[in-house]
C-alpha cells in the first residue's frame, strides 16, 4: 500500500488531529454524526453548538473554512431537495415573504440541511486528516469485517494501475482515429471497457495466486498494520468531541 497513499481530500500536516490514531478519529466521527442525527430538529441552538465543535476541530487540524465549504458542495442535490420541501409539504402553512410555506416542510428542510451539512463536514475533516491506508488500518483495528477491508485494500492498491491502463487504451484508440465524443463510436468505447474488465480480472487472479503461493491466508500480516495503535490518551482526546456533543444533545432533549 505504500507509506502514505493519500487521496485527493487528504491535506498533509503535522497537526494534533493528524497525529491521532485512525481508529479513534473514525469512532469519534461516527459517534458525533449519530448524536447530531438524534438531536431534536427544533433544538436550533444545539446545531450551533455542533457547528462550533466542527470549527474548533478544523482549526486544530489546520483545515481552512474555504476548503471545507468548497468540498461540502457535494451535498448540493440534498440542499436543493430541502429547499423544495416547504413548497411541497402538507399540513399547517405560514406566509413568508408572500409565499405560502408548509410548517412541517420548513422543519424538514432545516432538519436535512443542518444534520446533513454537519455530517458532511465531519466526514471531510476525517478524510482531510487521515490517509487512505490509515483509514483501512483503522477499520481493521475496529474489527470491521475482513472481507470489506480486504476488498478496499486491493481496490485502492490497484486503482491507479487500472486508471493508467484505461488512459493508455484511450490514447491507443485516439491514435487510430477514434473520437469518443461522437455517439457512433460508443461501440468501440464499450469494447474497450470490456477489454479493461478482462485485463483487470486476469491481473487480479495472477496477484491472488502469487499471494497464496507466498503464504496469504485471507488476512494481511500484522506488520502491514504498522505501529501506532491508539493509546489511552488518544482515546480520551478523541472522546472530547462526542462527549461534548452528547452533553449538548442531552440538554436539547431535556428542554424540548
Amino acid at each position: 500500500m505504500g507509506t502514505g497513499h493519500a487521496h485527493v481530500l487528504y491535506r498533509e500536516s503535522a497537526s494534533p488531529v493528524h497525529r491521532l490514531a485512525p481508529e479513534v478519529k473514525i469512532t469519534a466521527m461516527v459517534l458525533f454524526t449519530v448524536i447530531v442525527v438524534a438531536t431534536p430538529r427544533t433544538a436550533y441552538w444545539a446545531f450551533g453548538g455542533y457547528a462550533l465543535l466542527v470549527a474548533a476541530v478544523a482549526a486544530l487540524a489546520r483545515v481552512g473554512p474555504g476548503w471545507l465549504l468548497s468540498r461540502a458542495l457535494i451535498e448540493l442535490p440534498f440542499v436543493l431537495f430541502a429547499f423544495a420541501l416547504p413548497f411541497l409539504g402538507t399540513g399547517e402553512r405560514v406566509e413568508v415573504a408572500g409565499l405560502s410555506l408548509s410548517v412541517d416542510g420548513l422543519h424538514g428542510a432545516w432538519n436535512i440541511l443542518a444534520k446533513g451539512t454537519l455530517g458532511v463536514l465531519a466526514s471531510l475533516l476525517l478524510a482531510a486528516t487521515t490517509t487512505t491506508r490509515d483509514l483501512i488500518v483503522g477499520l481493521d483495528r475496529l474489527r470491521c469485517p475482513q472481507i470489506l477491508t480486504q476488498i478496499a485494500t486491493f481496490m485502492l492498491r490497484y486503482l491507479d494501475v487500472l486508471v493508467g491502463e484505461a488512459r493508455r487504451m484511450r490514447v491507443a484508440r485516439v491514435s487510430r482515429g477514434d473520437d469518443p465524443r461522437f455517439l457512433w463510436q460508443l461501440r468501440g468505447f464499450a469494447a474497450g471497457v470490456g477489454a479493461l474488465f478482462l485485463r483487470a480480472f486476469e491481473r487480479g487472479e495472477r496477484v491472488y495466486l502469487a499471494m497464496v503461493s507466498r503464504g496469504y491466508t485471507g488476512r494481511m500480516p500484522a506488520v502491514w498494520q504498522g505501529t501506532g495503535a491508539a493509546t489511552a490518551g488518544q482515546w480520551a482526546a478523541a472522546a472530547t468531541v462526542p462527549l461534548v456533543a452528547a452533553t449538548i444533545a442531552a440538554v436539547a432533549v431535556a428542554l424540548t
